[in-house]
């Protein structure tokens, strides 16, 4: 089916429930078609920019979630020195992969990143005592690793 007639289709289906609400996939193809078309004052103004905004939260939330693991794990690394495993190193190098993956398609993120880093510090330590039995408390108040660092594929901490 061509775009031409993806957008008469939409068109004269959509009824009470908006498209957006009825089917999601459908929305978004038949909104990015109007915006190549240039018909502006057809699209979802309202729906695109909360999911725009909800995109960004999204890439956000995923950043911090890889940054907790991978500053749990290499706390693990760091003070359970004789349970280091491979499976740590792959899990350390996943999230330095997905972290790099992120911050290569949204460079901005990497703005305030230290601030997340510390944020990230507090659940990871959290994390740490729990996967452990070794008490937070032996922590220091704040992320021991700087950003490069968490980002360095050959830096693992002793």
């Amino acid at each position: 089916m061509d775009n031409q007639n993806t957008t008469m289709q939409i068109t004269n289906t959509t009824t009470e429930q908006s498209l957006y609400e009825r089917d999601f996939y459908q929305w978004g193809l038949y909104n990015a078609e109007l915006l190549k078309q240039g018909r502006l004052s057809e699209i979802d103004i309202e729906n695109i920019a909360e999911e725009l905004e909800s995109i960004s939260r999204r890439d956000k939330r995923e950043l911090a979630s890889r940054l907790e693991r991978l500053i749990t794990n290499l706390l693990k690394w760091q003070y359970q020195q004789n349970k280091r495993s491979t499976s740590w190193i792959k899990t350390i190098n996943t999230q330095r992969r997905e972290i790099n993956r992120l911050l290569k398609d949204s460079p901005s993120l990497k703005y305030g990143i230290e601030v997340i880093v510390n944020e990230e510090f507090k659940n990871s330590s959290v994390s740490f005592q729990k996967e452990t039995s070794i008490s937070k408390n032996i922590l220091p108040i704040e992320c021991p690793y700087t950003f490069e660092q968490l980002s360095d594929y050959d830096f693992l901490p002793e």
